[in-house]
């Protein structure tokens, strides 16, 4: 039963976002040195608030796609097999909550109440998405992305801004900017993904009466729109490379080799893309840019300062 619940909240998903918040606390502020807010149980209680958001926002997707993901995915559907569909709203109603409490009690930790609309946002974004937007043309798939990019300017929101002063503020922004860097990274790699996994499962999509890209203008033409945007993901990263990190070789080959290399991969691969099985692989490598790409924060503390 435990299982089934671990299945349902996307384990992978989640373990992805404390990583990319660990990583910014620890391999980017404490090494630049960077004036926080919040202590180390303060910030794990950070973490917390935002992966029950995005839980509960995982939960709230499958309980609502059950018909769509018994023809895509019949193999892997809980919602109303292992678990019921009662149980499973439950389920959302108290992982949603406990983030937005715990939210709520950061914000006034830190002297910034208003902060907890942050995660009232967020929570109610992801119910409208599951229940609507996601039915409408390239929407749900921004906002998507939009929220993924979220989970790591939280970070900064909650535990830089606020110890940001007239004195360190130029210190503080120079900082902050590297997590909006990666945050765009995110944001646009995950974009992608959403547009691929809407190719692998347009079948489904079809009969459940969602409006994708593949849909709108066929699965051709929707994996050459991919094709161009890893292909324009891949030459910023290369950009940022020669702008940012040319002068510090060891970087330079963990992004030429772990970042750049799997995106000219997925851009080759999504060029020949053509069955489901193509798609899911298209996905995975992009799951795995996102992995890397993140733990080139790692860099920070040996090689960049």
């Amino acid at each position: 039963m435990v299982l089934n619940y671990l299945k349902l909240i996307r384990p992978i998903n989640l373990l992805l976002i404390v990583l990319v918040q660990l990583l910014i606390k620890y391999a980017l502020f404490n090494p630049f040195e960077a004036f926080t807010t919040l202590s180390d149980s303060q910030f794990l209680l950070l973490v917390l608030a935002t992966i029950c958001i995005a839980a509960g926002g995982n939960v709230c997707n499958d309980l609502y796609d059950v018909a769509i993901d018994r023809i895509n995915k019949p193999s892997k559907v809980i919602v109303g097999n292992s678990i019921s569909e009662k149980k499973a709203s439950i389920f959302y109603v108290v992982t949603t909550s406990a983030g937005v409490l715990l939210g709520f009690y950061l914000a006034n930790i830190i002297g910034k109440p208003a902060y907890v609309t942050l995660f009232i946002g967020i929570a109610a974004l992801l119910y409208v998405y599951a229940t609507y937007l996601k039915t409408m043309l390239l929407i749900g798939n921004i906002l998507v992305a939009v929220l993924v990019a979220m989970s790591l300017l939280i970070v900064g929101i909650f535990d830089l801004i606020p110890a940001t002063s007239a004195s360190n503020q130029a210190a503080q922004w120079a900082v902050f900017k590297i997590v909006v860097h990666y945050a765009l990274f995110a944001c646009i790699l995950n974009f992608i993904r959403e547009l691929v996994k809407d190719l692998q499962d347009i079948n489904g999509d079809k009969n459940g009466g969602k409006n994708t890209l593949a849909i709108s203008i066929g699965r051709s033409r929707a994996t050459n729109v991919v094709f161009v945007l890893g292909a324009l993901l891949t030459l910023g990263v290369i950009y940022y490379m020669y702008e940012v990190l040319y002068a510090h070789t060891w970087a330079v080959l963990y992004f030429l080799f772990l970042v750049v290399a799997p995106l000219l991969l997925f851009c080759i691969k999504s060029f020949e893309a053509e069955k489901p099985k193509d798609y899911k692989l298209l996905s995975i490598l992009l799951k795995l840019t996102m992995l890397t790409g993140i733990c080139s924060m790692l860099l920070y503390p040996f090689v960049i300062l």
